[in-house]
Parts: structure tokens; sequence; C-alpha cells
């Protein structure tokens, strides 16, 4: 069936069941523009002034799509289709259900050959030691099978998002399993209401080189904004659902890891808000900038500009957000954190964060000195934020309890692109009962 069919005369009454839900957007967001479309969800636009999103030109999305140009879909087949179709003329893409990308299970990717008993024999340390990684294994080996295995899973999960395009859920309960979401190398992309269930790498690389006891490496972040500019990701949930490292096994003595980011912002991106999003239940969950090397910061100098607000991070374990380069304003989040804790804000090479007006809520016996994490020099600015409701200097406890990574108070920027900005003891409650996937109608 042709995508332009697929919307029909029902996208008349699926609007008209929306319009009670879009008051409660705009009351609870502050981020929908005022000229929105108030019939439509989908037809809302970033307001001006929501965080680095909102710079320049702003973050519209397909907002201006024309009737031919609205899609609904219930399949991944019908997702992927509707996105290849009108190029970059704006487009609304409404999801409906839940959406799986991975619906005949690991099995169909796996090439004809490809045993994982036999990869493992192959590889088990006391056999092939601990010194030569796997690059250089023929097409024939068990790794070059898996290889091949996982090119397949790759060129079937991953979805690439063109420019001036919404992507938004139907209701309460829109999402995605299994996919991995391309926002690469285009302008003008938003994503809201949507539950996305993080892809399980049916395939991770063994590397016995991997620090000194070697680790199985994984691909497929369930959203990457890479090379990209004006993005808005807004009431969405991000989770591993129904594979949490928790139940993962071990191999080697190491756990066998399936999972990558929730969300990564990388490779000169820049003109980024994430609002009211839920990040729950995961390990290495948000990064902005994934490399120190000069190569990459020649694109990421001057770059990485992105605005967190609104959002819960509940039981994650780290990177919450690690930056590198960019001037990240992060304020009004909430973070929830249990007994595996390791950081939330990372700072990295050059970054230049703001984390401001938070509030952390965390496990008996964990020091707020985790807050941050030093990994190079840069000068970080961490104001009026609260840990287990009492206004807490996270900088000076990091120093006090962890002198070795002294930092530096001072961003060298001070964020002017914020809508309403709440006390951060009300942040608990404000973003717990509004964020995530659901939440505008």
């Amino acid at each position: 069936m042709h995508p332009r069919r697929w919307h029909g005369h029902a996208i008349k009454k699926r609007a008209a069941a929306l319009a009670g839900c879009t008051a409660l957007a705009l009351s609870l967001t502050g981020t929908a523009a005022a000229e929105a479309d108030s019939r439509d969800p989908a037809r809302q636009t970033l307001g001006a002034k929501d965080g680095w999103g909102s710079y320049g030109t702003g973050t519209t999305g397909g907002a201006a799509a024309d009737a031919e140009h609205v899609y609904t879909v219930t399949t991944w087949a019908q997702f992927k289709a509707a996105l290849a179709a009108g190029g970059s003329a704006p487009k609304i893409i409404k999801v409906k259900g839940t959406i799986n990308a991975v619906s005949e299970g690991c099995d169909a990717f796996a090439v004809p050959g490809y045993d994982f008993d036999a990869y493992l024999k192959k590889y088990a340390p006391e056999t092939w030691g601990r010194d030569t990684d796997l690059s250089g294994e023929p097409a024939d080996s068990p790794e070059g099978l898996r290889r091949a295995s996982a090119d397949n899973q790759d060129k079937a999960i991953k979805a690439n998002v063109p420019a001036n395009t919404t992507i938004i859920g139907i209701g309460r309960n829109a999402g995605f399993k299994g996919a991995s979401l391309q926002i690469k190398g285009v302008d003008n992309v938003i994503v809201r209401n949507l539950t996305f269930e993080s892809p399980l790498d049916c395939f991770p690389q063994w590397d016995p080189t991997d620090t000194a006891t070697g680790a199985w490496n994984s691909e497929y972040d369930t959203a990457v904004v890479y090379g990209s500019t004006h993005v808005w990701m807004d009431h969405n949930t991000f989770t591993d659902g129904s594979h949490p490292d928790s139940e993962a096994p071990t191999y080697f003595g190491t756990l066998y890891q399936q999972h990558d980011g929730l969300l990564d912002i990388v490779r000169g991106s820049n003109h980024v808000t994430a609002s009211w999003n839920v990040f729950a239940d995961h390990d290495k969950t948000l990064m902005i900038g994934n490399s120190d090397s000069e190569s990459t910061a020649v694109g990421d100098r001057g770059k990485l500009k992105v605005t967190l607000h609104h959002n819960l991070f509940r039981n994650v374990i780290e990177r919450a957000p690690r930056v590198r380069f960019g001037q990240v304003d992060s304020y009004n989040n909430h973070f929830v954190a249990g007994q595996e804790y390791v950081y939330s804000f990372g700072i990295g090479k050059e970054s230049q964060l703001v984390a401001e007006h938070n509030a952390f809520t965390l496990a008996k016996g964990v020091s707020p000195a985790k807050i941050l994490k030093k990994w190079m020099e840069a000068p970080v600015t961490a104001t009026n934020n609260y840990v287990n409701g009492k206004k807490t200097d996270l900088i000076a406890v990091h120093n006090a309890e962890i002198p070795e990574e002294t930092l530096q108070p001072g961003a060298g920027w001070t964020p002017a692109l914020r809508t309403k900005v709440d006390p951060a003891k009300a942040v608990p409650g404000v973003v717990d009962h509004r964020a995530g996937a659901g939440r505008i109608c």
C-alpha cells in the first residue's frame, strides 16, 4: 500500500480524539509554540527560548506538512516506508501501538553456519588468550560469521530520519521495541510521546584486549543524533524493558552486554533540546560528544549545544550525561539513584556543563560526591541543586571526598534559553508525574 494512503479519513477522527490532550500538553510542558495547531499535538513546535533547540531558526519538525505527508503507521515496514517517502518535505509520522523491529527474533539475522557455542569455544581466554583482538579473523571464522550476522541486524533495525520530520506516538501506548532511530546529518526533527525499549544487540563482540579482563561490546543506541541540528526529543520513555542488564548472563567471567546508549548526541550535532523524557533502568545512558580525539574535536568544538530539562533519570548507572566539548544546560531534572549508581554528570574534555536547579534522590549510603565525575580538566557550574531534599553544593562535596579529582567552578557561560524554571525542591513532584510517554495525550 502506498504510504500516503495510511492516514485516510481516520486522521480527522484521531485529531479530534487528541484535542482534549492538547491543553494538558501546553500546560505541562511549557514548550509547545502558541501558534501550533491546537487540534493536533503533532503540529506543535518547540517554543521560543526553550533550550538550545530553539536557537536561530528553531525546531518545527514536520508541523508544516500538507495532508499528503501525514502518515499513521502500525508496522516497522510502514514506518520505514513513511520515513523514505517525500524526501525532506515536511512530514508527520504518527505511530500507533508498539512497533517491533525484531519481531522474528535474533535467529532471523544469523547467517548460515553461525553458532554461538562455537564462538565461545574458539575465543575462550584459556585458549585464545587476552593479547589479541578478533579484528583479523577471516570471514568463515566464528567471528567472521558473527560480523555478517551483525550486519544483517544493523540493516534491519536502523531507521534513518529525514529533515523536517515529526514522529509522534498516538495515545498512551505507542512506541518501538528493538529499533535504533538514526537522526543523522539532518536539520529540524521532533520526536515525542513514544516509549522506546532499547535494541538488544543479538551478536555482541568479544574483545579480550578491552580492559584487563576483556569485555563484550555491543552496538545500537536507541536514538542517536549524529551531525544533526535543531532536534527536540520530548515526552519519550527510554528503557531496557524486558531485557534488563540485571538478567543478562556472564561469559568469560564478564557481563554479556547487549545494550549501548539510550540517547547519544555526537559528531558535531548542535542545538538540541531534550525535555520531559524518562530514562530508566539502564547503564550508559546519554553521551554528548563521543571522543576525545583531535580529529573529532575539529567537528565538535563550538557545537554540541544541548539543553536537558524536566527529565527523569530513574535507576540509571552513569552518563546522565557524559559531556565532551559542548555547552550543556541541565536544569530541573530529577535523578533517582540506587546502590549500583556510579555518577550522573561526566565532566569530559573541554566540556562547559551548567547543572542547576536539579533534584537528586539517592539511596541510603550513596554519597552526593558521586554525582559529578571528573574525566578531564574542565570547569563546571553546579548551583542550587538539592540532594534528598537538602540544598547541596555538588562541587564542594565532590572535592572534599575525592580531592584527587578536584573540580573547578564556573563553566564560563550563562544559559539564556530557558522557559519556566521550577524550584529544585519541587522538581521530584513535578517531573515524576509529568515526564515520559503518554503524558501529552
